[in-house]
């Protein structure tokens, strides 16, 4: 019992801490004087209190109209915070509880938007460094995101952006695979190297970034003593890529990888 009266004498504490946080004329403040100054926090750009706001007002107002909004703004509030996994967590919060929102593809677009950016530069590396380690989980996400809204909801507004940011994130997904493979090449472990190149082949097969996973697969395998795949993937190469610089003899190096986006 002890337990118990200390568990809800936290709980009740905190949520004294939670309508504290506003002043002491927002306390008996209506949804609608909430959602109006989170709104003028948001434009005034301060998104510390623009969260304080709109979870303040879900909290004393859980239904309604004013609540689902804040629900869907208070994860751009979040993004533009810096606080991406917070951000995320909010869209999928309200993805899962308004399924039907006329707001929804909304959602979904923002859950792309903040996995791209949060992973843009995952291919703005150094060529000194060392990326074999390195998943790029946030760009698949955004990937699955953008997927997500285009497939459900194909004439939203969000959508044509969505499918110039999924281009995007396939090429550079295939330059990552790439520069693995050659990375591996150049430091001899060959195997690996001709796996991480299967795996760009197979999974990125039309994007420019085959040309240099042909190519590793080509010298990978001739370095292992394995001459008619090397001549398999030789042919490939030649069909595919016919003007390629690797069939004059250019060696597989760490080039910078595509990854502009336009």
């Amino acid at each position: 019992m002890r337990v118990i009266l200390s568990l809800f004498l936290i709980l009740g504490l905190a949520g004294c801490g939670l309508f504290s946080t506003a002043p002491d004329e927002d306390r008996n403040a209506s949804a609608q004087k909430l959602y109006s100054t989170a709104k003028e926090a948001m434009g005034s750009e301060d998104y510390e209190k623009a969260v304080k706001y709109f979870e303040l007002l879900e909290a004393r107002y859980p239904y309604g109209r004013y609540a689902q909004q804040a629900q869907l703004e208070v994860a751009y509030a979040y993004f533009k915070s810096r606080e991406p996994a917070s951000a995320i967590a909010a869209c999928d919060r309200f993805i899962k509880l308004h399924p039907n929102h006329p707001g929804v593809d909304y959602a979904y677009y923002l859950k792309g938007l903040i996995n791209f950016n949060e992973d843009i530069g995952f291919l703005g590396y150094v060529v000194t460094q060392d990326l074999t380690d390195r998943d790029p989980k946030a760009a698949r996400d955004a990937f699955e995101a953008f997927k997500d809204l285009t497939t459900k909801y194909p004439q939203s507004k969000y959508a044509p952006d969505a499918i110039k940011r999924m281009n995007y994130l396939v090429n550079a997904l295939a330059s990552h695979e790439s520069y693995v493979a050659q990375y591996y090449y150049r430091r001899g472990a060959y195997v690996a190297a001709v796996n991480r190149a299967q795996n760009l082949l197979k999974t990125y097969p039309e994007t420019p970034a085959t040309e240099a996973g042909l190519a590793v697969m080509v010298r990978a395998y001739d370095k292992m003593g394995l001459p008619d795949l090397s001549k398999d993937a030789q042919r490939v190469l030649e069909k595919t890529f016919p003007n390629s610089a690797y069939l004059r003899g250019a060696p597989v190096g760490l080039a910078k990888p595509w990854y502009k986006f336009w």
